[in-house]
């Protein structure tokens, strides 16, 4: 099942737009355009993974949906006349079409660890036991805590 103007509408809650309007053709291409984001990011893997269809239908129509309520940039609006002048700030959309928040749902995110990762284990069940750690001390003398393994004292835990 594909995305169409549509079910973009019925999300909206408001009547579809007519057949051939700028307005559907704006929907259809905006569809469009979150599918292909999808696909080249769904091929930039190696081997390209599988997706559900139902999962990438569901993104590219919150999507299109998320750009229709907020499709510019703008921030704030102000009016001024003579002395007086009135502002409007509001949240806005990047100004294009985007999936970047629903990478983690369709399982194409990066899984990632670096330099500011966090290990929820810990290094204490790979410590030697004669490691500084293992008798409290707030220091690890086998190395575990900058290799992940012991690189000091030798031999075999």
């Amino acid at each position: 099942m594909a995305v169409t103007p549509s079910m973009i509408a019925v999300a909206l809650g408001q009547a579809a737009p007519e057949p051939g309007s700028v307005t559907e053709q704006q929907w259809e291409m905006w569809i469009a355009d979150a599918e292909m984001l999808i696909e080249d990011r769904r091929t930039s893997f190696t081997p390209p993974r599988e997706l559900s269809e139902a999962k990438v239908d569901y993104a590219v129509r919150e999507a299109v949906v998320s750009h229709v309520k907020k499709p510019d940039d703008a921030t704030q609006v102000t009016v001024s006349v003579d002395d007086g002048s009135t502002s409007k700030t509001f949240q806005s959309g990047k100004g294009r079409v985007t999936v970047d928040g629903w990478w983690d749902f369709l399982g194409l995110s990066d899984a990632v660890s670096g330099a500011f990762s966090v290990d929820m284990l810990g290094f204490a069940n790979v410590h030697l036991p004669w490691c500084a750690s293992m008798f409290g001390a707030l220091y690890c003398s086998c190395g575990v805590d900058i290799a992940g393994t012991p690189i000091y004292e030798g031999g075999e835990p």
